[in-house]
């Protein structure tokens, strides 16, 4: 059955509007407006509220790049919030960046609830986060007491996610700046294994040495690779896919080809999605779990 996942209790974040192609929400106490290609609707709120609500938009000027304009003139650069699920208590520095992303996708926080607690069921757990961006999934897993790999291609992001980590007052976990891909291919040829694993690949990028990365061309050799190092008994698997030309289903068959023997286990599919104000979903990307038994 497909689910909706929509988080809750992320007092830090609001989707406050959609619409026209652009999404207007709070992260903490600023406002930003930014492109939304799924947004197809008409908006709830006028044009005039948008601009009076907003501190700042980002303005696209090419494919994947463009500029912020500040409508508040005291907006900051950057700014700090904060995510709380059961004891776990971590914390995110945002910054605009040229890329439209401020540092979180606050629609993952329903997964990071997911994560702790899967963690909290087994005694230190390792877990794998694999293209791990600034760290949300790998805070929630060592907060919950897990041995974590954070693993993502490029060094500023994973330098990034170390900020976070001291801001969310933990310590101690890997990090790698390497290309993920490459690395599960030789944890397999290692024989390793983990508890948990998180996977979250872009639809395209590059590795720290040129490697280039298309979701569809290399997600099935990706999937076998991740499924030989999960272990087989107490383990759990996230993953996430952001490509609008992947549906829920794409990813459960992808699990169950290569993970024939853990479908005795629950197997969670459906959409991430944010809630506005006005009640509309926003969708946010699909996703499959592998619950552990």
């Amino acid at each position: 059955m497909i689910q909706i996942g929509i988080p809750k209790g992320f007092k830090d974040y609001e989707l406050i509007d959609s619409g026209n192609n652009e999404k207007l929400e709070r992260f903490g106490r600023y406002v930003l407006c930014r492109p939304e290609p799924q947004a197809v609707w008409s908006r709830s709120l006028s044009p005039q509220e948008w601009r009076r609500l907003a501190d700042a938009r980002f303005e696209q000027a090419g494919s994947s790049s463009g500029t912020w304009e500040r409508i508040n003139p005291d907006m900051p650069d950057a700014w700090n919030v904060a995510y709380s699920h059961r004891e776990m208590r971590i914390r995110f520095r945002l910054t605009l960046t040229r890329f439209k992303h401020v540092g979180i996708f606050p629609e993952q926080a329903w997964n990071w609830d997911f994560i702790y607690d899967q963690c909290k069921a087994v005694p230190t757990p390792k877990v794998l986060n694999l293209f791990a961006y600034t760290g949300g999934a790998s805070l929630a897993a060592r907060a919950a007491g897990a041995d974590v790999i954070h693993c993502d291609s490029i060094r500023q992001v994973v330098n990034w996610a170390n900020r976070n980590m001291e801001l969310s007052k933990l310590n101690d976990i890997r990090w790698l700046v390497e290309d993920a891909f490459k690395f599960v291919k030789r944890e397999a040829g290692r024989g390793r294994t983990y508890h948990g694993i998180v996977l979250d690949p872009p639809a395209w990028g590059h590795g720290p040495k040129g490697e280039k990365w298309k979701l569809e061309d290399q997600i099935d050799e990706l999937i076998g690779y991740v499924a030989a190092i999960l272990d087989s008994e107490q383990s759990f698997l996230v993953f996430n896919a952001y490509s609008l030309g992947f549906s829920a289903v794409i990813l459960e068959n992808l699990v169950r080809s290569h993970l024939p023997k853990a479908m005795t286990r629950k197997l969670e599919i459906g959409e991430l999605c944010l809630r506005e104000r006005s009640g509309r979903r926003l969708p946010a990307g699909v996703f499959a779990r592998l619950v552990r038994k």
